[in-house]
Order: C-alpha cells, then sequence, then structure tokens
C-alpha cells in the first residue's frame, strides 16, 4: 500500500490575517483550495499507476505520495524576492510551485518509468523539466522535477493548474532529509562550512552509488 501523507492544511481567515492578502482573502482561499485539488488529481494517477503495476507486474514502483501546500508566508516571501506584488494572479503566474507532490521510488529506473507514464497523460501539460539525477546540484542534491499544468472540474468550470512534481529514490529522500535539517547549521559562518559541505556532497556520491547498485540486483533477481 501507497502511504500518502498530505502536509498541507485548510486555510481560514485567522491565519491569513498577518499576510498582505486581507482584502483579497476569499479569492486567495479559493485558489489554495484549487491547488489542493489539483494535488489530488496527481496523487490519484500515481496511486493508478502503482496499481496497475501490481497486478501486472507483481511490484510496487511508489513508495510513498508527499503533498504540501506553500503556506501564504512562503508565498507572499517568494514574490517579493521575484519582484512581483503579491495578488492573486502573480501567485498564479510566477509562483510554479505553490501545490507540490513528491513521489518516492525504490530505484532510480522507476523514477524515469514513472515520470514517462505519467507525462504521456493526455491531460498533462509539462511546462519544464529538470533533472538533478543525472545532472545533480553542487551541493548533491538529486532529485527529478517536473512542472506541470493539470485541469480541475470544478461545478461550473475547468481550471488548470500548476504543480511541480518531484521524484526521488528512498536514499534521495533521506539525504535531501537530513541536508535540509543541517542547511541552517551549515549556512551560519564557521570554519568547518567548507569541509561540511564536502562531505555531505560526498555522503550525496556514495548514496547515489548505492542506489544503483540495489538497483543492480533488483534486476538481476528479476531476470
Amino acid at each position: 500500500m501507497i502511504s500518502i501523507t498530505d502536509s498541507h492544511k485548510k486555510l481560514s481567515i485567522s491565519n491569513l490575517n498577518e499576510y498582505p492578502l486581507l482584502e483579497r482573502q476569499r479569492p486567495f482561499i479559493e485558489l489554495m483550495m484549487k491547488y489542493n485539488c489539483a494535488l489530488r488529481e496527481v496523487s490519484t494517477k500515481f496511486e493508478v499507476l502503482d496499481d496497475e503495476f501490481s497486478i501486472r507486474y507483481n511490484r510496487n514502483p511508489v513508495e510513498s505520495i508527499r503533498t504540501r501546500i506553500k503556506s501564504p508566508r512562503s508565498i507572499v516571501e517568494k514574490l517579493e524576492r521575484k519582484g512581483y506584488d503579491v495578488s492573486i494572479e502573480n501567485i498564479r503566474d510566477h509562483i510554479h510551485d505553490v501545490a507540490g507532490a513528491r513521489i518516492i521510488c525504490s530505484f532510480p529506473e522507476d523514477i524515469y518509468m514513472l515520470a514517462e507514464m505519467f507525462m504521456r497523460q493526455d491531460d498533462i501539460t509539462v511546462v519544464e523539466i529538470k533533472d538533478y539525477i543525472k545532472n545533480p546540484k553542487p551541493s548533491g542534491y538529486r532529485s527529478y522535477h517536473l512542472i506541470i499544468d493539470i485541469p480541475v472540474f470544478l461545478t461550473e468550470s475547468r481550471e488548470t493548474m500548476r504543480v511541480e512534481v518531484q521524484f526521488r529514490t528512498i536514499a534521495m529522500e533521506f539525504w535531501a532529509s537530513l541536508e535540509h535539517k543541517l542547511k541552517y547549521k551549515k549556512d551560519i559562518d564557521s570554519p568547518h562550512a567548507e569541509e561540511i559541505a564536502h562531505q555531505l556532497k560526498e555522503c550525496s556520491d556514495r548514496i547515489a552509488a548505492l542506489d544503483l547498485e540495489m538497483q543492480g540486483i533488483r534486476n538481476k533477481i528479476e531476470e
């Protein structure tokens, strides 16, 4: 069974009062609802793919599905960093990762297979692809990112919503989670900052090698 984690919460008027969206609270809440619906659509698609694989090939390529909606604070801060006024239009037009889904897979091959199957679906429009598995970031970060548009069917309309979909193996997720926790500490001026960054990169390389080794073992077993 796939583990599905939704880290986004329902928005209320009270938790928006500290942000400069006061005059447009209802439109903002409605927009977040639409992003939430888009994430449900994305999650369902991967659940269906995983179910089919379970029946046809007797294995599940999806380990877990995690979704989240950016907090109002993060949305406002990102708009300000990009130099845009805070408005519903600018959120929709200039922030591509308000809604995010993370698909955790067992092996690197599963990532590319699932991503390809997902992108072939005729209601998905691919906006951007970033392959940080074949081309890791200097820090050692590895992941496969898609920015996609997906339709949401409402009571009286059909709206296209933008979602960021990230694919990682269990090992990539493990490294990224720990690196994120250490990031705030290593960003502090420290005589060991360069050494820590080098160690994190080495850990990432070893984890990537382990991913490929485990994948090779699986392929031998299946043969």
